[in-house]
């Protein structure tokens, strides 16, 4: 597999623990751009995808306290 092209188990690493995909995305872009990206996209998918489940929960919970108060 060459570089361009990248690996798929960074990008669900990177998404699994986006703390690791941000690092590896900092120190390969240069030595390893593929593989980088896959890591990189995959730290930013899992942080998007938190921050929607958490907006999420937090637009529920506010319903259901005006359910119980009003």
């Amino acid at each position: 597999m060459s570089n361009q092209q990248g690996n798929i188990g960074y990008g669900i690493l990177g998404f699994c623990i986006p703390l690791v995909g941000l690092i590896l995305f900092l120190v390969w872009k240069d030595e390893k751009p593929g593989d980088a990206k896959m890591a990189g996209v995959g730290a930013l998918v899992s942080v998007i995808v938190g921050a929607f489940f958490y907006i999420i929960s937090f637009v529920v919970g506010m319903a259901s306290m005006s359910v119980f108060v009003g």
